[in-house]
């Protein structure tokens, strides 16, 4: 028969831990219940209500993480470390004696060697450093009879120590191992239920114990964030702290800490914080150099209620915001206010990411259609197993352009080209916003684009052609019909020229990485990796024709070049002839380079003859 249950009781029933909320009759039964909260919410059936009746509140804010057991119901025996620590890690002599279990791998039964070398090492525990002792049930740091040996003297070399997951109740169980390993760099205390922290003695008395230990985790707690600060004070010489999954929405301001001036990584994943400016207080950590806000709900720098930005210490320079809820870029745009130091961020698995477009209402790009029928978009995503440009590599590429002081982005290092790329990309979509828009709407377009000014200082400003105000019967207003041939390679999965070649109808107002998307698509390459070159069809005179001796001067060479270029490109059967008297002619090619330059301005008349090579 179980003892009988307190209200805040830590319990374990078959590995599955809880915390007893609540001793007493439920309507409508007969008997006796313990009301409990699962630390794995999905164990549960309500949140402490029944049948309309509230019979206790949970600390999670999930809706099923409370059910009702019997009294009766016999849970797992607590133990003290040194008992955990022997059954982890020196376990039962006989143990080693049984046959092994044979591991089968695709029928094959796979030899266990060299285990019984590792279980001999592992219970030598005064020789272990890196120590897991997660789920074992541990209540307390010894028996209190003395009848245990200490701690520091079974295990001292300890470094880095796991507690999650048992069953403590208050924090000075753990203080109280702690004080004896005096190698201890690394604690871990993730998923147990602390309870009055703020007034644990423990805590409040405790003469250094902790006092080498750089790094603290109370990830799944549920802590406040004033509990994790009273925590994560007691140690003056912490460096990274892990506070994730604590359902932590705002934070409190931090009040003058020892590790304000030592912390240098936070990690706040999977919290509910919803913009920058709950994260505010942290401005007074001066030392902060990372910053974790994986799998968050953040979505803006500051609310709708407060026009106040945030700005954190110069010596934050990563940032991770993935798995958020960012939709617009202007909270791209406003980085660099809040955090001056920013060199290193992670973006990915937005919204924003997943649809580069979706906070562009403006964005009315025009379709080329193939001689065979097919509309390719460039810019769009491409199909199942299509090599167009990404939504991906265009969100990567307007992220590089809008943040100047950008070395890395999403782990990937940014050189000198890519940004040089990203930062024309990011040009020639503003210039098609612009065209796309009358000109009365030209300063609210420019005014969401901030970088505008100094990307046209440093690469020019592009032409910008409003489709209203063109002519239909101007060269503006056409398609220009263009034949593709690729050099270098395949052109797809199809063989032969015909898959080398495809004629393509292209509007004028595309820029050249539309151009380039659009030949991804239309031959399976990757629009990053090639290059453009329009064959122009024309013919330049190029000077080394022979002379006599003493019989030329320079105004005799310029009336010969003249006289050449007059007569016109040779025939190309007199061509060779006409090199091996000195003289020659080079057909004239032009590459198109990237840029915000639309396509109609780069090359002349209605068709065009371009090569497609390879980089």
């Amino acid at each position: 028969m179980p003892p009988d249950a307190r209200i805040g009781e830590r319990r374990s029933y078959d590995g599955a831990l809880c915390t007893v909320r609540y001793v007493g009759e439920v309507a409508g039964t007969s008997g006796s219940w313990l009301g409990v909260e699962w630390d794995d919410p999905s164990r549960g059936k309500h949140d402490g209500q029944h049948k309309g009746v509230r019979y206790f509140t949970c600390r999670s804010k999930s809706p099923t993480a409370a059910s009702f057991v019997r009294p009766t119901r016999t849970p797992d025996a607590p133990q003290t470390f040194l008992a955990a620590l022997h059954h982890k890690y020196a376990g039962d002599p006989d143990e080693d004696k049984k046959p092994p279990v044979q591991i089968v791998f695709s029928g094959k039964v796979a030899e266990e060697v060299g285990f019984d070398k590792i279980r001999r090492k592992q219970a030598q525990l005064d020789e272990l450093q890196y120590v897991m002792l997660d789920g074992l049930q541990i209540d307390r740091a010894s028996l209190p009879d003395g009848s245990e040996p200490p701690i520091a003297q079974t295990c001292p070399k300890i470094k880095e120590l796991d507690v999650s997951r048992n069953l403590f109740v208050k924090f000075g169980p753990v203080v109280d191992i702690c004080a004896e390993l005096k190698a201890l760099r690394s604690l871990r205390a993730n998923g147990n239920r602390f309870q009055d922290v703020l007034h644990d003695d423990a805590l409040n008395t405790i003469n250094g114990a902790l006092d080498g230990i750089t790094e603290l985790a109370l990830e799944d707690t549920l802590l406040s964030w004033d509990e994790v600060v009273h925590v994560a004070s007691r140690l003056p010489s912490l460096t990274a702290l892990h506070a994730g999954s604590n359902q932590l929405s705002s934070l409190t301001p931090t009040p003058p800490v020892p590790f304000a001036s030592t912390l240098v990584s936070l990690h706040l994943e999977f919290n509910d914080f919803t913009s920058l400016a709950d994260l505010a207080p942290l401005a007074s950590l001066s030392a902060l150099r990372n910053l974790f806000l994986k799998g968050n709900r953040i979505s803006a720098i500051t609310p709708p209620s407060s026009a106040e930005l945030p700005i954190f210490g110069p010596n934050l320079q990563y940032l991770d915001l993935s798995y958020n809820a960012i939709t617009r870029w202007s909270f791209v745009d406003g980085l660099p206010a809040a955090f001056p130091g920013l060199a290193s961020l992670r973006l990915t698995h937005n919204p924003l990411y997943s649809d580069p477009d979706i906070d562009d209402t403006n964005n009315n790009s025009t379709a080329a259609t193939t001689t065979n029928g097919s509309v390719p978009t460039p810019g769009q995503p491409a199909g199942e197993g299509s090599k167009g440009v990404s939504k991906s590599d265009e969100a990567f590429m307007l992220t590089i352009a809008r943040l100047p002081s950008l070395r890395v982005l999403n782990f990937s290092s940014i050189t000198a080209a890519d940004r040089a790329d990203a930062e024309m990309f990011y040009l020639s979509r503003i210039a098609r916003q612009l065209a796309a828009a009358p000109v009365d709407a030209e300063g609210q377009i420019l005014a969401r684009h901030p970088r505008w000014k100094d990307l046209c200082e440093a690469y020019g400003e592009p032409a910008v052609v409003r489709r209203g105000e063109v002519d239909p019967g101007f060269l503006e207003a056409r398609l220009v019909t263009v034949d593709f041939h690729v050099v270098g390679g395949g052109g797809g999965e199809e063989e032969g020229e015909e898959a080398r070649k495809k004629t393509v109808q292209v509007p004028k107002s595309f820029d050249i990485y539309a151009v380039k998307g659009l030949v991804g698509r239309v031959f399976g390459l990757d629009p990053l990796k090639v290059r453009l070159v329009w064959e122009t069809g024309e013919w330049d005179p190029v000077a080394g024709f022979d002379e006599a001796e003493g019989e030329s001067e320079d105004e005799d060479l310029e009336a010969e070049w003249e006289r050449r270029a007059e007569q016109g490109p040779p025939k190309e059967a007199a061509a060779p002839e006409l090199e091996a008297k000195g003289g020659r002619w080079v057909k004239r090619e032009v590459e198109l380079r990237d840029g915000p330059r639309q396509f109609g301005y780069c090359v002349d008349g209605m068709e065009a003859k371009i090569r497609v090579e390879r980089k």
